[in-house]
């Protein structure tokens, strides 16, 4: 499959004639919406799902039992999953932990998986929080917001803040603690992804040892290709795409139903109305326009990294650009079929409000905020890049 392809139909069988986890995942998420919405997380047979479609062993280095798939192998997952639930491809997404954890040393890694590479890790960063160094590694207390998918997560890491005399170049540091030492306040209550469970955590004294800390966006501690593509970079990615798949559901499904819907008053079907035909033709093309941009750059990145060579700041910019414009169009996508249903889109029964919330969720997130266009711009026109971009 090209990195540029539209995606393709959910199968029932693998090559072996074995059942795919990955179509089963599909089917379950997309018939149970209200739920997630309703207990605002996934069900953690979901996770389990997610587990076997191997969402969360693809980025795993191949000697950890992993898949170490590329970069866009991944992102093509998750906009997969998104198409079916935009809250499934969010906790989803945050599969990609794989990456920025390979900078906790070799050792931890391989304590780390030492039951398998299926390991699920959520986190939240900030407000980093001041840690106490003790006997034994530092003291963790605090409380930390936007900890998507923390109800499923077998380890949790929090940002924090220690005065060691330690330099980490402005990136947040990360203590990393299994989850029963973490309390979830379920407090996450917003209009689009409720799904997601991004919900507080509480950690009380919690003693983290050194080698179970490192800084996010650090250097690896694993030299493949992978785990030297831009941790940050990707961190921006994996959320952008979530807005590409949701996107993508929304058009389809305006594209199936508009031949089929008759006005009340005689007029012709809608979709043999120009303006609806106008519209789904604008849509289709600023979607794949975002798409193509976005994995063209995230398989040159990643090429030049199988090559042996070097990202150069503009080759980052480049992709920290094609994520924002990502999760825009796929917002303004999402945003123009709901516009296009008229009344039929404000019933609960018709998805494509929930499509419109979900989509526009995505470039709130600071990683894709209207900040970075310019952040962006700063590098391509030669100026020194804002801190912590790209």
């Amino acid at each position: 499959m090209s990195a540029i392809a539209l995606r393709e139909p959910a199968a029932t069988l693998d090559d072996n004639g074995l059942s795919d986890p990955l179509a089963g995942l599909l089917k379950q998420v997309s018939a149970r919406y209200d739920e997630f919405n309703t207990q605002r997380r996934l069900s953690s047979d979901i996770v389990e799902l997610l587990k076997q479609a191997g969402v969360y062993r693809a980025l795993v280095a191949k000697r950890f039992g992993g898949d170490e798939k590329s970069p866009s192998e991944f992102l093509q997952l998750v906009e997969r999953i998104s198409t079916a639930d935009g809250s499934t491809g969010w906790v989803a997404s945050f599969g990609f932990s794989s990456v920025y954890l390979s900078a906790l040393p070799l050792d931890t890694l391989e304590t780390m998986y030492a039951n398998g590479p299926d390991v699920v890790f959520a986190g939240g960063i900030f407000p980093p929080q001041k840690a106490i160094p003790v006997e034994g590694g530092i003291q963790v207390s605090g409380r930390w917001s936007w900890g998507s998918g923390c109800t499923g997560a077998d380890l949790i890491g929090v940002g924090v803040q220690v005065d060691n005399g330690t330099k980490t170049n402005g990136l947040p540091r990360i203590a990393v603690m299994p989850s029963d030492r973490v309390t979830i306040a379920e407090n996450w209550n917003v209009n689009g992804l409720k799904g997601t469970g991004s919900h507080d955590m509480v950690v009380d004294n919690v003693v983290v040892a050194p080698e179970w800390t490192f800084v996010r966006g650090g250097a690896s501690s694993l030299d493949e290709p992978l785990y030297r593509y831009p941790s940050m970079a990707l961190a921006a990615q994996v959320l952008a795409v979530v807005a590409l798949g949701v996107a993508r559901a929304a058009l389809d499904h305006m594209k199936a139903i508009a031949a089929n819907r008759v006005s009340i008053t005689g007029a012709p079907t809608f979709g043999d109305r120009a303006h609806v035909q106008i519209e789904i033709a604008k849509a289709e093309a600023l979607l794949r326009s975002a798409r193509a941009f976005f994995y063209e750059t995230t398989d040159a990145a990643f090429g030049k990294l199988c090559a042996g060579d070097e990202l150069s700041l503009e080759d980052r910019a480049l992709i920290r650009l094609a994520s924002t414009n990502a999760a825009r169009s796929g917002a303004d996508v999402a945003a123009a079929i709901y516009r296009l249903s008229g009344t039929d889109g404000i019933f609960k029964a018709n998805p494509v409000a929930r499509f419109m919330q979900d989509a526009m969720i995505v470039p709130q997130h600071a990683f894709l905020s209207e900040g970075t266009w310019q952040s962006a711009g700063r590098i391509l026109l030669g100026f020194e890049p804002a801190p912590g971009f790209p």
